[in-house]
């Protein structure tokens, strides 16, 4: 069974920005999502499962990425939220920096991402 405790989710998270570093964000983010699942950006965009692979799948590699603040809110037996602060970096573009929201349900004893929201960090 799954974990959904802050060290599990930071770790699932954590494979998710090395997948964004290393250009195979698409594969990795088409496995973990929920066929459902959803992806709201700091640009308004809300993107499907379908539309996160296709876009990643020829987004530019991020060089670096930094988490902090981060903290897991229980939705019930087999879901959370993991709430945290990332600042990522890309060739000479300026600092990537939001608070980010993943919403992980239990499938079939795996967490799978439900929802990923993105809110632009105004301090």
């Amino acid at each position: 069974m799954a974990d959904l405790s802050l060290g599990a989710l930071l770790e699932l998270e954590r494979s998710g920005w090395d997948a964004l570093c290393e250009s195979r964000g698409g594969a990795f983010y088409g496995e973990l999502m929920l066929d459902d699942g959803l992806m709201i950006l700091v640009n308004g965009f809300v993107l499907t499962r379908d539309a996160v692979v296709e876009s990643l799948n020829g987004a530019p590699a991020w060089d670096s990425y930094e988490l902090s603040d981060e903290r897991v809110v229980p939705m019930g037996e087999d879901a959370a939220a993991l709430v945290y602060r990332a600042v990522a970096q890309r060739d000479r573009e300026a600092p990537f920096e939001a608070i980010m929201t993943s919403v992980y349900h239990l499938v079939d004893g795996m967490a799978r991402l439900a929802v990923y929201q993105q809110t632009t960090a105004t301090h």
